[in-house]
């Protein structure tokens, strides 16, 4: 079974103290099986949003730890700052990663809360998934009043705590603890100081919108429905929570805004609508900033949608399309923004899983021409395969750019981003060939004293030998999806390019054949025989079929040129 993995993202309600907030996250880091990805505190906000990820279990042991070291460090009565606060641990949200549904994330979150509740004197709630009264689980219900109210809302038979004490804590306050999807914590920056504008523009966009008045929408009176109950404008934005406030430390207003579903609102889409109203207030986006981590998608998506308003192609590397998100949403304009620290799934990568891809061009010639039997040819068959289809993007993107064409553009976008894909999978490849021969090294020095480990041993011989015989031949699969796009470059890509296409096309030939080599030598000595016959016959077929097909190519190429 795949290995599951939570993310927890504590806010502390400190964010001046480097010194007590190292001690917080020392005691996350004092677990095994969770990584720290990220520390990001707020002077103004005087508050900590903290980032890591790890298996259920060490999750709950890290969260508790950091709540309870909280708890000790940090004095409630004497906090102030402009964020919206009930305790020293406000919140701890869990977040399902990988291999783990919400259901299952809820409840290692009651766990932690439990926990908390049963062996501290901090009051705990709980929220989200893990919150099943529909009249509490929401976040901003939950701290109405704040710190200062709870004294007295934590008496009412309503507000009494999930766990924990019913007596509120001056020095600590309480906490919510649950389960939730990806939030994205994000702040505009606007070039005005006030706050009733910034408030205003988060009115216009946010999800619950604003109060319905009469004749003045800021100062007449409030229309009733007929239930006695606040009418509301709604804003433009879906999943979306948002306040205005002032930053000292930065000298601007900003909207602030939780995006509790990218998928419903995404990054851009917020970031357009606050352009909308600031134009109509006469105010302008500055720039903007991330508090925490956002998920690698949320940036691909940002960088696609400014892409097309500029009429290019959106079928490029993603550091391109993260540096156009970049740009166009102003996330460097307080300070760098460093993708792999801000995006989760580079932060989550290990760097020997990309080991070759990681090397620069020579640095590859210089590893494969090593003594080391890795790279071999099963690794370079991929990245000359990845080379080839790399031409082909190039075309397509060459294409979709050329002046006159633009009528073509979502057509040639369209095979540059089939392109892209091709060659990540490709890439993938590389290292993976190169990890699956390791992989029969591995299994090779295993030991083979007893009956037992020698039947262990031949076993997983046998087991990683077959899969190093797939890899490869996944490697001539996806290669072969790359004659479509070879041949639509070759018959209506920019004619200036045509030898491109013809030079990849020479390349993803070279791969198969290359591949088909590796999958012949890994299942030269497979035990399992009806295996080793089937992939080999359907990798011949495969190499059959290539020669046919680039040949053709190569050969239209030749005639075009001569």
């Amino acid at each position: 079974m795949n290995k599951q993995l939570i993310e927890c993202v504590p806010n502390f309600s400190e964010g001046r103290d480097l010194t007590i907030i190292k001690q917080i996250t020392n005691e996350i880091e004092s677990v095994d099986g969770v990584k720290l990805l990220d520390v990001d505190p707020g002077a103004a906000t005087n508050r900590t949003v903290v980032t890591f990820v790890g298996t259920p279990l060490a999750v709950v042991d890290a969260a508790y730890k950091a709540i309870v070291k909280a708890g000790e460090l940090i004095d409630m009565s004497k906090q102030t700052g402009e964020h919206a606060r009930m305790g020293a641990t406000d919140v701890c949200p869990f977040i399902p990663i990988a291999n783990i549904s919400m259901e299952e994330t809820a409840d290692w979150a009651v766990q932690l809360a439990k926990r908390v509740g049963e062996t501290t004197h901090i009051p705990t709630y709980l929220y989200g998934a893990s919150q099943p009264n529909t009249k509490r689980n929401v976040l901003s219900v939950i701290r109405a009043g704040e710190y200062e109210g709870f004294f007295e809302k934590i008496k009412k038979p309503e507000w009494k705590p999930d766990f924990g004490p019913t007596i509120y804590s001056a020095k600590s306050g309480a906490t919510t603890i649950g389960a939730r999807d990806f939030l994205i914590a994000y702040n505009v920056n606007l070039n005005t100081k006030s706050t009733r504008i910034a408030n205003r523009i988060a009115f216009d966009v946010r999800e619950t919108g604003r109060v319905k008045r009469e004749g003045n929408p800021y100062n007449g009176k409030i229309v009733k429905g007929p239930n006695g109950e606040s009418m509301r404008l709604p804003g433009t934005c879906k999943a979306v929570q948002a306040v205005g406030w002032f930053i000292d430390e930065y000298n601007v207003a900003q909207v602030s805004a939780n995006l509790t579903n990218f998928s419903i609102t995404p990054i851009h889409t917020f970031f357009d609508e606050v352009q909308k109203s600031c134009i109509n207030r006469g105010v302008r986006i500055t720039g903007s900033e991330l508090v925490g981590l956002i998920p690698l998608q949320a940036m691909l998506d940002a960088g696609k949608h400014y892409l097309k308003k500029q009429g290019r192609s959106i079928g490029v590397a993603d550091s391109e399309l993260i540096h156009i998100a970049v740009k166009s949403l102003g996330l460097d304009e307080l300070g760098p923004f460093d993708p792999k620290k801000k995006i989760i799934e580079y932060q989550l990568n290990n760097a020997n899983d990309e080991k070759l891809i990681s090397l620069t061009a020579k640095e590859l010639a210089t590893e494969t021409a090593s003594e080391s039997m890795a790279p071999g040819g099963g690794s370079i068959a991929a990245y000359v395969g990845a080379l080839g289809v790399s031409l082909g993007t190039m075309v397509a993107n060459l294409s979709a750019n050329k002046a006159g064409w633009e009528s073509k553009l979502d057509v040639f976008s369209d095979w540059a981003v089939e392109g892209q894909n091709l060659k990540k999978e490709l890439l993938f490849l590389v290292d993976e060939d190169t990890r699956s021969f390791n992989g029969i090294i591995d299994a090779i020095r295993m030991a083979k004293d007893t009956d037992e480990e020698k039947a262990a041993r031949k076993n997983a011989i046998e087991s990683s030998s077959q899969y190093a015989a797939k890899v490869p031949f996944k490697v001539m699969q996806t290669v072969m999806n790359a004659q479509k796009l070879l041949n639509a470059m070759l018959e209506i890509g920019n004619p200036a390019s045509v030898t491109d296409a013809g030079v990849g096309a020479l390349c993803c030939l070279t791969a198969i054949e290359g591949a088909y080599m590796n999958v012949r030598i890994n299942t030269k000595d497979l035990s399992d025989y009806r295996f080793s016959n089937d992939l080999n016959t359907k990798a011949e077929k495969l190499l059959k079929e290539a020669k046919q097909i680039f040949g053709s190519i190569t050969a239209q190429v030749h005639q075009k040129i001569s």
